[in-house]
């Protein structure tokens, strides 16, 4: 009687927090559909926001795609290296430089956008190009590359298996093709979902670097409440969780087999 009672107050406090976090959400959407939020549903449902919202900043969600994916690119082409030498440094260096990483998220990101202004911004032609925002993205969201990749290169001993593949005659270039990459693949996914939706979804580095040339979906959802029109940055919402959401699913589908296999071992 206790335990069962037990489970329902555990079951109804995780409801209580669901509803919490997810009403709001479900209000935001709604106000996006409707004619008029103050009047609510009885005022009929429309697509005239989200068609305006679409009007208006459909140049956000392409260049918020397209920093997403080159961020994906650098990140990719830097993190994997990275984690491959921090397995093969030292233990304690290995350490030092991996908490080091680690400290663009630490720091706020208006503190990491203003030091790059201070030492990049009078660059010509770098401050207002959107490569700026991008060296921001990709100092954020480095660590989330390296991170899930150096864990699946430690849990399958990949010290081992490229040893052994020196031994056979194969070159470091071949050696980190054929054995590396293959081998931490799963952790590359992983971190290349991360670096995806932290890029799309970041705001404070993009709000200090983007120019009005160069604003993001994040920086224009801003101007859209900002404009007091509450419908419209409803349906912007709207259009932003439609991008964001399928990538979170598409990382928790990724994720689980490797939860699985961690459980096995």
């Amino acid at each position: 009687m206790n335990r069962s009672l037990s489970v329902s107050l555990q079951f109804g406090l995780t409801l209580l927090v669901c509803l919490f976090l997810l009403v709001p959400i479900g209000m935001s959407v709604m106000a996006g559909f409707t004619e008029n939020y103050f009047i609510g549903i009885k005022s009929g449902l429309t697509l005239r926001w989200v068609e305006e919202v679409w009007a208006l900043y459909a140049a956000t969600f392409w260049l918020s795609l397209a920093i997403a994916l080159a961020c994906l690119i650098c990140t990719v082409a830097i993190g994997v290296p990275a984690a491959w030498a921090l397995l093969k440094s030292p233990s304690r260096l290995a350490g030092w430089i991996e908490e080091c990483l680690m400290l663009p998220v630490a720091i706020p990101g208006l503190a990491t956008a203003l030091g790059l202004l201070l030492v990049y911004g009078g660059v010509q032609g770098l401050r207002g190009s959107w490569l700026f925002i991008l060296i921001g993205h990709v100092l954020f969201t480095l660590p989330f590359m390296v991170r899930p990749v150096l864990a699946v290169m430690k849990a399958i001993d990949l010290r081992s298996m490229e040893e052994a593949a020196a031994s056979l005659g194969a070159g470091a270039l071949k050696r980190f093709l054929t054995v590396v990459v293959p081998n931490c693949l799963q952790g590359v996914l992983a971190g290349a979902f991360m670096v995806v939706t932290l890029s799309i979804g970041e705001f404070n580095i993009t709000w200090m670097l983007h120019t009005p040339l160069t604003k993001t979906l994040p920086v224009g959802l801003a101007d859209s409440y900002a404009s007091m029109r509450l419908e419209i940055g409803s349906a912007y919402t709207t259009l932003f969780l439609l991008m964001i959401i399928p990538l979170l699913l598409a990382m928790h589908i990724i994720s689980r087999p490797r939860a699985k296999t961690s459980e096995t071992s």
